[in-house]
């Protein structure tokens, strides 16, 4: 393929994971999204205990209101679960990190993790029930962590349809403490090998930023210039584990730490990761990093952006926009054993239709689908998604549109002061 530019694409050591949103990735799932329809973060975070022979845990998670979810920027801002000895080893590329399982699995880290996943759910009975008798749960979680009894409990299972129908596997709220102790010991360790177009559930990435830089990259180009946009099929589900587990071992050399790692990557049937874990949003971020660091390294292409599964490379002729589907096409069966699922090429001219936005040069509108949603939301006055749709809309040009219906049904009034401005009130 042609040289069309390089970039150097390594990340910085300050860069943590961007707040989570729900499945529309809309502006109004709360601080940390772990429910589809998640309140603000609780900021309260006096909790009780018990002794250690309290009565542990029995009690499911509640699934009613619960999706997949990423980290709150404040729990990345936390003190490191590492030692200083342990996170100096995460700014050296070459070295494989060792002793991560005892730094990490200690009562005051699981105790930490326990605040932040509590952060948010505070009224659910799972939640409830883990701090009630919280001295027990922390000392059993360590015990058997430590003693190699710990093994995640069944998920709860169900449904959601936005954007599209998924399973989703909600973990029980112990296993939650551990995944988020995981969490927050391995993200700097991985992040700093991802590309800075990387924007998935990262701090600083999300929807806005990722369209944002594509329609940058755009007005760089001739209109007659063209772009190819890929996907990945079925991608979660159709992630090897085998292949994932070989990604973790080429930074982290601890195998209990890695076993456990992996453990959270289980599911029925021989490929895939669950949808709903803490851990396989980053787990995604792992098993696709090969890919963008073969389009900038090997491929040399410029102007590239990725958010999970879709990726887009802008300012190709049409010959090297082919070329450019064709290599990634070939890398992804070869390399991580997957397959495309709908791809375009088309002149930049056209527009990209990308994280839930119609781009183009000039101008910018939300998907038709989402001023569907809109109007309907308005007809019921169903303000909560209303103000989440306003702030998924800011910036586009679909605003005069939505403060349009806004005010035939007299609804501007019950909008807080953030979404007015959204709307350039």
């Amino acid at each position: 393929m042609k040289h069309i530019g390089q970039h150097n694409n390594m990340k910085n050591d300050s860069m943590a994971c961007l707040v989570g949103g729900n499945w529309s990735n809309s502006s109004n799932a709360g601080a940390f999204a772990m429910n589809l329809n998640n309140n603000r973060t609780n900021s309260n975070n006096n909790v009780g205990g018990r002794d250690s022979i309290s009565k542990l845990e029995t009690t499911k998670v509640d699934t009613r209101n619960t999706g997949v979810c990423c980290p709150a920027n404040s729990e990345i801002k936390k003190r490191s679960l590492l030692s200083k000895s342990t996170e100096n080893q995460t700014s050296s590329k070459s070295k494989r990190i060792g002793f991560l399982f005892d730094k990490t699995f200690t009562i005051d880290n699981l105790y930490q993790a326990f605040l932040t996943a509590r952060a948010g759910k505070r009224n659910k009975r799972a939640t409830l029930k883990f701090e009630i008798n919280l001295g027990a749960e922390l000392k059993s979680l360590y015990d058997e962590l430590h003693n190699g009894t710990y093994k995640p409990r069944a998920y709860s299972q169900f449904k959601v349809y936005e954007p599209k129908e998924r399973i989703i596997n909600a973990p029980a709220f112990r296993d939650l403490v551990v995944q988020h102790c995981i969490y927050k010991t391995i993200y700097n360790i991985f992040d700093n090998s991802f590309i800075d177009t990387s924007y998935a559930c990262r701090k600083g990435g999300g929807t806005h930023k990722a369209s944002i830089y594509t329609q940058k990259e755009m007005r760089k180009y001739n209109g007659d210039l063209y772009y190819a946009k890929l996907d990945i099929r079925k991608f979660f589900y159709s992630i090897d584990r085998e292949i994932l587990k070989t990604l973790f071992e080429k930074k982290i050399k601890d195998k209990r730490f890695v076993n456990l790692m992996c453990e959270f990557a289980k599911m029925n049937g021989e490929k895939g990761i669950p949808i709903g874990n803490l851990l396989s949003q980053i787990y995604s971020l792992i098993y696709l990093n090969q890919l963008d660091h073969f389009v900038k390294r090997e491929l040399k292409i410029k102007s590239y952006v990725r958010y999970v599964d879709d990726f887009v490379a802008i300012g190709l002729t049409l010959d090297e926009a082919k070329e450019f589907k064709n290599k990634c096409e070939k890398f992804v069966q070869d390399k991580l054993n997957l397959e495309l699922s709908h791809w375009h090429i088309q002149k930049i001219k056209k527009g990209i239709n990308f994280v839930g936005y119609r781009t183009w040069k000039n101008k910018k509108f939300v998907r038709k689908h989402s001023m569907y949603k809109f109007k309907k939301a308005v007809k019921k006055f169903k303000i909560e998604s209303i103000i989440s749709l306003i702030g998924h809309a800011k910036g586009t040009n679909s605003i005069s549109y939505f403060r349009g219906l806004l005010i035939e049904f007299q609804i501007l009034n019950l909008l807080p002061k953030r979404s007015k401005k959204w709307l350039n009130m």
